[in-house]
């Protein structure tokens, strides 16, 4: 009995978040929504509703929780070698052309959406603060060693380093954690009104975004065989999580952190890695299969991943 309650405990943080991506497939599916709706709605998150979520949470937050070096230094050291591990697989185990777009949907997670969402679902407020600061270190380590994979097996393609430098300081999701610093820092009070404005706002986020996720999953690629992104696909959602998570603990990590990191290493990938792949010239069907791939998988893994590190009492 107190397996079962603890497993219903865990479907009440995943199911929520996972179910709002095959609402987005369903509502894509019977037409309700279309591409133009997709594309409109996921830039105003990107550009919006989530740097203010990410604003919001940090303000509001007490730094000296959710501010952790030594949790965003640890993510960082384990992006770096869940990074180089998934290159030196792919080095036996890829077609070269291919080998960029591997490395990258193998280690890239969707952070941003899924990994918050389910930080919010796990942890409330301190899910969203300890979340959002941690953000920064993602988008600056999963930017920067995405390019280096996708240009390295690219030959024909010149990688502009100063455009590559300029995305990552007008990224709003960095804008919005530099914004909300000083205000965090010296508790600098706002108005209640904009508080609540900007909850309001905020709150647009993690529904939109999950739909929008599960509109753009193309179940129909699927269909075509892929050893690659299969491959990748169980990297990213089974081995480097259980790798990572497992390093976490065996440092000292516990508890809420060790909760943080895991949801954050089990993410799926993050869909911006097709953008990548496509403007660099890369194989873009693998790119998608991949995505498709670690979507579906996540609602079992993380889940699984959840129910067993609180059956250990880990976290």
């Amino acid at each position: 009995m107190d397996l079962l309650a603890l497993f219903a405990r865990t479907l009440d943080v995943t199911l929520p978040v996972f179910a709002m991506v095959f609402v987005g497939l369903g509502l894509k599916r019977l037409g309700w929504i279309d591409t133009a709706f997709i594309s409109t709605a996921s830039a105003l998150v990107f550009k919006a509703t989530l740097p203010t979520l990410i604003f919001m949470s940090l303000v509001q937050a007490d730094l000296s929780v959710a501010l952790n070096p030594p949790l965003l230094l640890f993510f960082a050291l384990a992006t770096l070698v869940q990074f180089l591990l998934s290159w030196i697989w792919a080095h036996y185990r890829v077609p070269y052309a291919d080998r960029g777009v591997y490395i990258q949907g193998a280690f890239r997670g969707n952070c941003g959406i899924v990994g918050l969402a389910l930080a919010a679902a796990m942890y409330g407020s301190y899910g969203l603060s300890a979340g959002g600061v941690l953000l920064g270190v993602v988008i600056l380590t999963y930017n920067v060693l995405s390019v280096i994979a996708l240009a390295m097996f690219q030959p024909g393609r010149t990688t502009d380093w100063h455009s590559l430098l300029r995305s990552i300081l007008t990224n709003p999701l960095i804008i919005a954690v530099v914004a909300a610093a000083p205000f965090a820092a010296l508790t600098l009070p706002l108005p209640s009104w904009l508080l609540t404005t900007g909850d309001y706002f905020a709150s647009l986020t993690l529904p939109l975004a999950l739909i929008c996720i599960g509109a753009t999953l193309s179940v129909s690629s699927l269909r075509e065989e892929s050893q690659a992104a299969l491959g990748a696909s169980l990297l990213k959602m089974v081995v480097l999580p259980i790798l990572a998570t497992l390093a976490a603990w065996l440092v000292g990590f516990s508890g809420q952190e060790l909760g943080l990191l895991f949801l954050f290493f089990a993410s799926p990938t993050a869909a911006a890695s097709f953008v990548m792949v496509k403007a660099l010239g890369g194989n873009t069907a693998l790119a998608a299969n991949i995505i498709a791939m670690t979507t579906l998988m996540a609602s079992v893994t993380v889940t699984l991943g959840i129910f067993l590190l609180r059956g250990l009492g880990w976290i």
